[in-house]
């Protein structure tokens, strides 16, 4: 009898150059002009690579961040960002075997633009793309595209919905082997292989086809952290990839039997979805140590900072608020439109218990999601903890020190390795590859029937 393999947890990076820290780009260990440095990206690619991580993945923000400014001039994270399409497709050279996932907008792009690129990218990284649908959640994002600031969470996952299934079918616009390239015929390609999409929606209208071959994964690997109703529908439905920030085993053994068994309403099997609970990782060669690293960084946090950074997700108003006072729950919205998981948690801790601002801001300061400080033994210990204990496929990580992606992959990995809990090296070229996820089959290849005429 073959003996099965052992379930190996999957392991991504969201990069911030300086450390995930609001206050890292001020460690000494920090490079100061990071954000724009593709040299520094390089390096961090390149630590995730030896690392063996599955993905590296760039998030995003389509637009300067309106708000406290004396608060946002004391953190760069949302206001010196490169754009994903761009430094992904600049780190295929730099990189062979991690996955390049990033963030593109539903809500500021068109299907067809984004469809292209991603179509192209996974081509020139050998199919290595994950691609992070979002409906962006900020106000100053939409006055770039002619928006009066931000619609309506439930127009915006609308859009979404119809704009993936657009994607999807742009994707599909030619068959895996629709393009002959024979010399001894002369036919580059079939045009009997090629399909016409003629999709009009409330949305959108796109004719198609691309005009680029099936990508090397037939698409990209599709990512969402939605985790409101409309946005646990939409992964459910069509996501590979599904980011949580839960801060108890408890909290996210929850969400993780709730997204596994939304599925089959689909027709998706359970083990089409990987999902990977957000943790911040500070590890060093003792806890003592790691515990000082983390500490410091903590030490050097502006109020305005933390004052700023609850205000926005709480989308309220707390001008002249001292950091030590109460929450006022009086200030605070009914609902939120732009994440309304984040409010939904944020509400739940402040109706549990009150909280000074200073006080939420720690509890928050990682989005709500795990924190692990300490050596690479109980770093690892809590890693497995989650990943045997039915909450998790798998680690979206962060990193508070700048040289946190070092630190990982020379102190954790290993340990994890030993325990047979992570690969020792990639098995297979793709991101698919590394995920243990299928190429999707083209919709034409699987219904030829019910495929658009063309026109």
């Amino acid at each position: 009898m073959t003996q099965s393999k052992k379930r190996q947890m999957k392991l991504g990076w969201l990069m911030i150059p300086h450390g995930s820290h609001p206050a890292a780009w001020m460690h000494p260990d920090a490079q100061l002009d990071a954000h724009t440095s593709f040299k520094r990206y390089v390096h961090m690619a390149k630590a995730a690579e030896r690392g063996k991580l599955d993905f590296i993945f760039q998030a995003d923000a389509p637009g300067a961040r309106d708000g406290d400014m004396k608060a946002l001039s004391r953190n760069p994270t949302f206001m010196n960002l490169l754009e994903p399409m761009t430094l992904l497709s600049a780190l295929v050279g730099a990189t062979e075997k991690i996955g390049l996932a990033g963030t593109v907008s539903t809500s500021y792009f068109e299907p067809y633009n984004l469809a292209r690129q991603f179509a192209s990218l996974d081509h020139l990284s050998g199919g290595r793309t994950g691609w992070n649908v979002v409906t962006s959640a900020h106000p100053a994002a939409g006055y770039n595209f002619g928006r009066d600031g931000l619609e309506p969470h439930a127009l915006r996952y609308e859009r979404a919905k119809e704009f993936v299934e657009v994607a999807f079918g742009l994707w599909d616009s030619y068959d895996d082997d629709a393009f002959t390239l024979s010399r001894e015929t002369g036919i580059y390609f079939d045009p009997e292989k090629m399909h016409y999409l003629n999709h009009k929606g409330k949305y959108f209208a796109s004719r198609g086809p691309l005009n680029i071959r099936r990508p090397p994964q037939g698409r990209p690997v599709i990512f969402q952290a939605g985790g409101s109703e409309p946005g646990r529908a939409l992964a459910a439905e069509t996501a590979e990839v599904v980011f949580s920030t839960d801060p108890t085993i408890e909290m996210a053994r929850t969400f993780y039997a709730d997204m596994k068994a939304r599925m089959p309403a689909y027709g998706r099997s359970p083990d089409e979805m990987a999902i990977c609970g957000g943790v911040g990782v500070t590890v060093a060669a003792t806890q003592a140590e790691a515990e000082d690293k983390f500490a410091a960084l903590q030490a050097m946090i502006h109020p305005d900072v933390m004052r700023e950074f609850v205000s926005n997700d709480l989308e309220a108003d707390l001008t002249g608020v001292d950091v030590d006072e109460q929450v006022p729950l009086d200030r605070l919205p009914k609902e939120a439109n732009q994440h309304k998981s984040y409010f939904e948690k944020l509400t739940g801790m402040l109706n549990k218990e009150p909280l000074t601002v200073r006080q939420l801001y720690h509890k928050w300061q990682n989005r709500g999601g795990r924190r692990l400080i300490g050596s690479p033994q109980m770093v690892a210990d809590g890693l497995e903890e989650w990943f045997t204990g039915g909450a998790t496929d798998g680690f979206m990580l962060t990193f508070p020190l700048p040289t946190g992606m070092d630190d990982f992959a020379d102190l954790v990995v290993p340990e994890l390795q030993r325990r047979g809990l992570f690969r020792t090296d990639y098995e297979g070229d793709t991101l698919r590859d590394h995920l243990g996820l299928k190429r999707p089959v083209s919709r034409y290849a699987q219904a030829p029937e019910m495929a658009p005429a063309a026109s």
